[in-house]
């Protein structure tokens, strides 16, 4: 985990973010739209290791694939102080505890931050509705300093998908989906996430 730790945030390439009311929960997408900024929620029947009863907030879905991070895999816990240091950041503000996610099985070594829109980076970042996903230190070094988001999510890696492919899992019944909320998000423990994501997609375990 250290070494993770000591690895710079890198930076993705910014894409359209989804339009409100793209898709209604528990249906597949109509073809075309965008899942950008929903929850991909596993269904019980997806048996793959990587992905069995997770919750993934996709952050890009478009006719070239999909990209997401997978909220609810904890591989740390800590305190943000200890964090910070790996990247030569001195917390000034009050240390508070810190998790930090497996974002998926996809170059575990990129950082990226999920967090509340009540923090403007001047560096370039993806807003999602209510979330922004950025890969910037500035966000870290506002934490340090207590200025930073009211809600952030620390994952290393990130899950992928060709063209069509997530389309296709849910036509398959691997994943329901339904709009990203910042109480279910950043409001729920990881251990609770999925159950507590099923029942709010009006399904059944």
């Amino acid at each position: 985990m250290r070494a993770l730790l000591a690895l710079l945030l890198l930076l993705l390439p910014a894409v359209p973010a989804a339009a409100e009311g793209d898709a209604p929960a528990g249906n597949p997408p109509p073809g075309g739209r965008s899942l950008a900024g929903w929850l991909l929620v596993a269904e019980p029947r997806l048996a793959d290791p990587n992905f069995a009863r997770t919750v993934v907030f996709l952050v890009e879905h478009d006719a070239q694939g999909a990209m997401g991070l997978i909220l609810n895999r904890v591989v740390g816990e800590g305190h943000l102080g200890a964090f910070l240091k790996g990247f030569d950041i001195e917390l000034e503000a009050e240390d508070r505890p810190f998790r930090l996610h497996a974002g998926g099985p996809v170059s575990p070594g990129l950082g990226f931050v999920l967090h509340s829109p009540d923090f403007q980076s001047d560096e370039e970042s993806r807003r999602l509705g209510d979330f922004v996903m950025t890969t910037h230190l500035d966000v870290l070094r506002a934490l340090a300093r207590g200025k930073g988001p009211r809600h952030s999510l620390f994952a290393m890696g990130y899950a992928g998908w060709g063209p069509g492919q997530v389309e296709a899992e849910i036509a398959r019944g691997d994943w329901t989906y339904l709009r990203a909320d910042t109480d279910l998000v950043f409001g729920t423990p990881p251990d609770r996430l999925w159950a507590r994501a099923h029942v709010k997609a009006g399904l059944s375990l």
